[in-house]
């Protein structure tokens, strides 16, 4: 292509909507994958996203769509834009955005390795996506599931540290208590009866001593007032 194609995914939109094109053609022109444009004629993506129009952009001409109407095996070129602008030169490396569309499934990816305790609505809140994308890389049926790798939606700029915080904060707030793990106590109940030395039989027998004496005690007492009225 003779330069950068703007705003892919509102262009293959705007391709789906107003023309015959075949989604491999409309794939190719806008840099997606087939089963994203198909995703987008079904209504399955691109949620919101208003369609550009490539001819009033000066990207397309009708000429250009017309053929790859008439020919399926037809590639639609880029129109050579009408005015240059000269490049400029950088001293270091060109900067790329962080907050690309296509970063947002190994964000997901990331959000469900390492914070599995997030719902699906809070991942969507976090990057903008679906609950169907979120399902699609949680299952591994994703169309591209073989090439992502887990990022972290604050480094790719889709969310700040303080909203991931958040979220997190409240997942955990809202997870059921923990299972006891490791040695624990037992109950009095069921230790009562373990520690019992060579002194334990004596002191139970003491202590019975020690209730009839004050029995007998009582008894005593109550013989001498009866016999004393």
């Amino acid at each position: 292509m003779a330069h950068t194609l703007l705003m892919p995914k509102a262009t293959a939109v705007w391709l789906v909507d107003n023309t015959a094109l075949t989604f491999d053609q409309i794939a190719e022109f806008c840099g997606l994958h087939p089963l994203e444009v198909s995703a987008i004629a079904d209504g399955d993506a691109a949620h919101g996203i208003k369609g550009m129009d490539p001819v009033t952009m000066g990207q397309l001409t009708r000429e250009e769509i017309a053929r790859g109407e008439a020919n399926t095996n037809y590639r639609l070129k880029i129109s050579e834009p009408k005015v240059r602008v000269p490049e400029v030169k950088r001293k270091g490396p060109r900067y790329t955005p962080l907050s690309k569309r296509q970063d947002r499934p190994n964000a997901i990816l990331w959000l469900v390795r390492y914070h599995p305790e997030l719902k699906d609505a809070q991942i969507s809140r976090l990057v903008g996506t679906t609950k169907a994308t979120i399902e699609q890389i949680r299952e591994r049926t994703h169309w591209n599931s073989a090439n992502l790798t887990p990022m972290d939606p604050v480094t790719l700029g889709l969310c700040s540290q303080i909203d991931l915080d958040i979220e997190v904060q409240r997942a955990a707030r809202n997870a059921p208590p923990a299972a006891p793990t490791g040695d624990t106590l037992l109950p009095a109940s069921e230790t009562e009866h373990l520690n019992v030395d060579e002194y334990g039989s004596e002191e139970k027998e003491l202590d019975a001593d020690a209730v009839f004496a004050k029995l007998s005690s009582l008894r005593s007492n109550r013989d001498e007032e009866e016999d004393e009225e």
